[in-house]
């Protein structure tokens, strides 16, 4: 089991930091922080942008308002021997699929650490560094519609979403059939980092897909100014509706007709979106954006009134100038943002929606993959507000996850262990 340590360090990260044991309550630290200076190669000053303010959607019903703070939280193992784990998703039966950077899914039982094997791509998947198996959504309806979708790095370093078909007896571990594989999308990658890779069905019951800006450093290609590229964007598909390609594109996607942008483009002005989800009481989406030089962001998103909005990558990072003399004239800025004393590679997590832990809900928990840092933002924010670091934790953050009863999971990539969020002493 690990636990928060008792103080926070706000000096630049230099390594890992050890774990340790006592809980404590949440602590603040500002949502803009001071960044460590940016390399010679930087493409311009870091001007300070007073944040947006992002619409709130009114759903029905509407949630109870976020508590003033977080509670104390701890982590509790539920699973182990998993190699380089970078994706969970959750099957409605309490079974959690596990998606391993080289290709193999592994299915967990996570009240009993059962596992199985439910599918192995290995032999087209390129699973180096930012590439490999990266993105697993079953169908809404699973296993009634027993149809998964995922997204992987082909052995050319190429993207290729797929539709896989599956099966799950009950009381059985879902299983993937490889051999059923049909390609609905290929997109060229011009450099192996920046992939982003998330899969996820929104509220809509459409399918939502994350692409990096195809990387390098920079944007040197400008994708992510440019809405004409599927790269640096989110994707949205109607993987119900019949075409050539297999998948249909929504009528109200915001460039549907081609004019201003490509017909698959939901959102643009992206770097390298690494998690995003929709908070299932809400259906606000969240995404959480990898920066360059300085500042990590967390983007909140109107589905409905932010349909094609721009995000500001490269012409900003988070927001700040990232090019000389730049605006923020036509983006949408982030809802929350740090800088280096805090992590260097943002991971997006979920709005807390389930019932174990007093107090912890409609506070969104996401973390920092090189610092192991667990931090919580209030889901109804009006957008520069301190977060609150919740768990120090020394893992290698690689993702979050939701069970079907809204619990919170997490991934450390270097030790291969999946651990569930808990109520903290």
């Amino acid at each position: 089991m690990m636990q928060p340590r008792r103080t926070f360090v706000a000096a630049a990260v230099a390594g890992m930091l050890a774990a340790c044991s006592g809980g404590s309550p949440s602590q603040t630290i500002p949502s803009t922080a001071t960044a460590a200076p940016s390399p010679p190669e930087a493409a311009g000053p870091s001007a300070p942008i007073r944040p947006s303010t992002p619409p709130t959607p009114s759903p029905e019903p509407t949630p109870e308002p976020v508590g003033d703070e977080p509670p104390a939280l701890t982590l509790t193992l539920v699973g182990s021997g998993f190699a380089s784990p970078i994706g969970i998703a959750a099957a409605p039966d309490g079974w959690l699929l596990v998606n391993e950077r080289n290709g193999r899914v592994v299915a967990l039982a996570p009240a009993t650490g059962e596992v199985a094997l439910a599918a192995d791509m290995t032999d087209r998947v390129r699973g180096d560094d930012e590439q490999g198996l990266l993105g697993l959504a079953l169908h809404p309806a699973w296993p009634d519609v027993p149809r998964a979708f995922v997204h992987y790095t082909d052995l050319a370093g190429d993207t290729v979403v797929s539709e896989l078909a599956g099966s799950q007896p009950p009381g059985a571990p879902p299983t993937l059939d490889p051999a059923s594989e049909q390609v609905l999308l290929r997109v060229d990658q011009p450099h192996p980092n920046h992939n982003g890779g998330q899969l996820a069905f929104g509220p809509d019951g459409l399918l939502y897909l994350g692409l990096g800006d195809g990387g390098s450093r920079a944007d040197p290609h400008g994708h992510g100014q440019d809405p004409e590229t599927l790269l640096g964007s989110v994707l949205r598909l109607d993987v119900e509706g019949a075409s050539d390609e297999g998948y249909a594109i929504p009528e109200d996607n915001p460039f549907a007709d081609g004019e201003g942008g490509a017909p698959e483009v939901f959102l643009y002005g992206l770097r390298n979106p690494w998690r995003f989800s929709f908070d299932r009481a809400t259906g606000l989406l969240w995404i959480a954006d990898v920066g360059q030089d300085a500042y990590e962001e967390v983007d909140r998103v109107d589905p409905v009134g932010d349909a094609g909005a721009n995000l500001g990558w490269n012409r900003l990072e988070a927001s700040h100038c990232f090019i000389a003399n730049c605006s923020s004239d036509g983006t949408l800025l982030p809802v929350a943002e740090y800088g280096r004393d805090a992590g260097c590679s943002v991971t997006g997590g979920y709005v807390y929606r389930g019932i174990a832990i007093d107090g912890l809900s409609g506070w969104y928990v996401f973390g920092d993959y090189c610092t192991g840092l667990v931090f919580a933002l209030a889901s109804d924010t009006t957008g520069g507000e301190a977060l609150r670091l919740v768990l120090e934790t020394g893992l290698n953050l690689s993702t979050f996850g939701e069970a079907a009863d809204g619990e919170l999971y997490l991934a450390d990539l270097r030790s291969g262990a999946i651990y569930r969020i808990d109520a903290g002493g």
